[in-house]
């Protein structure tokens, strides 16, 4: 028997992308959490301990300790001798005035640096090096090291000189641990530390002489303190980074010339101990290694400077979506419910044609044609078989009822299916209906209202979830409720409506006529002809009270194959009629009112959208943990205050937003990633195929127990 090669299972690049475009996002994320001390960070400091593990001429002799292989020497700056040293930089704001200090006065020093400043700031330690100063390791992160293994200790080594090769091309062999002072508080908890520092072949430098900067004590009491006595040589300490350090510059600035008029110098320490130079040049892999290190650290910096940027600009849109659509859903509420309220002169009263395109709904069509026979207005149903294989048509013929017929035609796709049943239809006004759908008695009646205005040329109606007892069917009935019927509000209100939903809608077949009937250029065939009435000059409305259930997606494959198409016919509907921008008249101020807020709201904002989570969990695991908890909850509070209000509007028990924190937290992060799929077929020239959903027929009949609704006056 012959055996076939196995076929290599390839993840298709809509795949590939989101999830390379996710975690390109979370590295450098976590690279600038690593190199802003927010990821790894440890800020303890341990208390004295006893120091009879040190030996004596360490703990009596001088600041420069050397303890490579295995001594235990220690050596003093000779007199007239400073070796100015400044600690925890380089700093943007400080450095450079110290530095010119400096400079001014023709004095050099020792700079111990830690790797992270120096990868936020490497043009600075290239100044430094420039100008003849000297620098030393300072560690990465700046821990306490007596607290950490030897592993440890060698990579806070490892990753500092990194960011030194990077940064000016030079590994230093001098080392100041942090949290240290003069060699007489070494203890036994730092001296192994210091010992095992130099088996790794480097200088340890403590000080004589501390300025006590960090204290802020005054500029006169910095100079006292900085000033050795009887001309002996001091290495003295200094700051020139972690917080206002303005005493130490005018301090600098007034205490280099006395004692230089007193006969002292300022060196490098190696040049006040007549040695070599502590710095030497990296050369090779290692400076390559640096440089895309401090490349890697810039583009991290830069990309979250752009997030945080985006996650302002997402917050913006955000408060003021929810804030549009509260003001104007609640207008539109108040104008279509008042007393007296009326779409025309007179009711709309006129026959109906009603199109069903159905593909493969033999699970569904019975009830969803059973459900318009119940219809309180007069109407012809045609059922639009494209070209199903599971007997649909055949089911709706052996129903045998009155005014409804059957046409058969070819799998063409539903836009095809929709301009086959507006060519059979008898009616001028046509209701378009998905065939996993049910509608209320009622729902025919209250659509065609508003063709009582001469000037409607298409109406939504109000699309709601039937199977909406499980978790997932509940996640989309909120987002039916508080996204798409108060966005319809909304969107009406400013006379810009993007879609008539495919579930309930109503055309005047002349409109229709007018724009071409439905177009297949689009995935999105409903927003495209609504956008194509837009700017034909038509207005499109929003019925509330048109309710029709639909069967939502129950497994999240079948809710991704939705939106996946969903997201990208919206994109392909906006590109299609983005000349409305610079158009005249109604097409026009649809391309300057209509598509910048579709294009904010419905592609923009969720795609930024996702930074909000992003930051969330970040801030959780990293950051100020409860601040972030609390901004997450006071975004959470705002949506359940709109999704409360949405639910109040369309008159729904609130029971289903219990579960609201975990569509939060799951659904919306699916969606996010639908999204970003669909930009990026759009971005790779990809086409997406119609993709059908398994109906199941959950959705038989509307409910029946539904709180009392007050009608207003029905007269159009």
């Amino acid at each position: 028997m012959a055996s076939h090669p196995r076929r290599r299972t390839r993840l298709p690049l809509r795949y590939l992308l989101p999830l390379l475009v996710l975690a390109a996002t979370l590295a450098m994320l976590m690279l600038r959490g690593y190199v802003h001390n927010e990821i790894l960070a440890d800020h303890r400091v341990r208390p004295a301990a006893a120091n009879d593990k040190v030996p004596r001429r360490v703990l009596e002799g001088g600041p420069v300790i050397d303890t490579r292989d295995g001594r235990s020497d220690s050596l003093r700056i000779p007199d007239h001798r400073i070796v100015l040293t400044f600690d925890d930089g380089p700093d943007p704001t400080w450095t450079p005035k110290v530095l010119d200090v400096l400079k001014k006065h023709h004095a050099h020093a020792v700079f111990f640096v830690t790797g992270t400043m120096t990868s936020r700031h490497p043009e600075l330690v290239r100044r430094m090096v420039a100008e003849g100063h000297e620098v030393g390791l300072h560690t990465f992160g700046h821990p306490d090291l007596s607290y950490h293994s030897t592993k440890r200790i060698d990579w806070e080594l490892s990753q500092n000189q990194l960011a030194l090769a990077g940064a000016a091309g030079i590994r230093s062999s001098l080392f100041r641990p942090p949290y240290s002072s003069s060699a007489n508080a070494i203890d036994n908890r730092s001296w192994p530390v210091t010992r095992y520092i130099g088996s790794r072949g480097y200088l340890t430098v403590v000080d004589d002489t501390d300025s006590e900067d960090w204290r802020k004590p005054g500029v006169e009491r910095i100079m006292r303190n900085a000033t050795p006595h009887g001309g002996r040589g001091a290495v003295v300490l200094m700051h020139d980074s972690g917080g206002d350090r303005h005493q130490t510059v005018q301090a600098l600035d007034r205490l280099l010339p006395r004692l230089q008029h007193q006969g002292y110098t300022f060196q490098t320490l190696t040049g006040a101990l007549r040695a070599p130079s502590a710095d030497t040049p990296v050369t090779g892999l290692g400076l390559w290694k640096g440089k895309a290190w401090i490349l890697l650290v810039k583009a991290s910096d830069g990309i979250t400077t752009v997030l945080v940027a985006g996650l302002a600009v997402v917050g913006c849109l955000v408060l003021a979506r929810f804030g549009l659509m509260l003001l104007l859903s609640g207008a539109h509420a108040r104008r279509t419910r008042r007393p007296g309220f009326r779409w025309g002169e007179e009711p709309v009263t006129e026959p109906v044609s009603v199109l069903v395109p159905a593909y493969n709904e033999a699970k569904c069509i019975e009830n969803t044609v059973r459900s318009l026979m119940r219809s309180e207005h007069p109407i012809e149903v045609l059922v639009i078989d494209d070209g199903s294989a599971d007997g649909t048509a055949d089911i709706v013929e052996a129903l045998d009822l009155p005014d409804v017929r059957v046409i058969r035609q070819a799998n063409a796709g539903k836009p095809a299916a929709l301009n086959r049943g507006l060519a059979h239809a008898r009616h001028e006004l046509v209701v378009m209906m998905d065939g996993d759908t049910v509608f209320e008695p009622a729902t025919v009646r209250e659509l065609v209202q508003p063709f009582a205005d001469p000037r409607v040329g298409a109406v939504a109606g109000n699309a709601k979830v039937g199977n909406k007892n499980r978790l997932i069917g509940a996640w989309q009935h909120i987002e039916y409720v508080m996204g798409f019927n108060l966005d319809r509000r909304m969107y009406d209100v400013l006379r810009c409506m993007p879609t008539i939903p495919g579930a309930v809608g109503a055309f005047r077949r002349s409109a229709l006529q007018r724009v071409g009937g439905m177009s297949d250029d689009t995935l999105a065939e409903d927003t495209d002809v609504t956008m194509a009435l837009h700017r034909d000059g038509w207005r499109v409305v929003y019925a509330e009270k048109a309710r029709a259930w639909t069967e939502a997606p129950e497994s999240v494959q079948q809710l991704w194959s939705q939106r996946y198409r969903w997201s990208y016919g919206t994109m392909q509907a906006i590109w299609k009629h983005r000349r409305a921008l610079f158009d005249r008249g109604p097409s026009g101020r649809f391309g300057r009112v209509g598509l910048p807020l579709v294009s904010l709201f419905m592609v923009v904002a969720p795609l930024l959208a996702p930074l909000i989570d992003l930051f969330l969990v970040y801030g959780l695991v990293f950051g100020p943990t409860a601040r972030t908890a609390l901004a997450w909850c006071a975004v959470l509070a705002v949506q359940a205050l709109c999704a409360g209000y949405a639910f109040h509007l369309d008159r729904e028990r609130l029971t289903p937003l219990l579960s609201l924190p975990l569509q939060q937290l799951l659904y919306r992060q699916l969606m996010y990633v639908v999204l970003l799929q669909s930009w990026i077929t759009a971005l790779t020239g990809g086409r997406l195929r119609w993709q059908k959903l398994r109906r199941t027929g959950g959705v038989a009949a509307p409910p029946t127990e539904r709180p009392p609704v007050p009608e207003a006056t029905p007269v159009g």
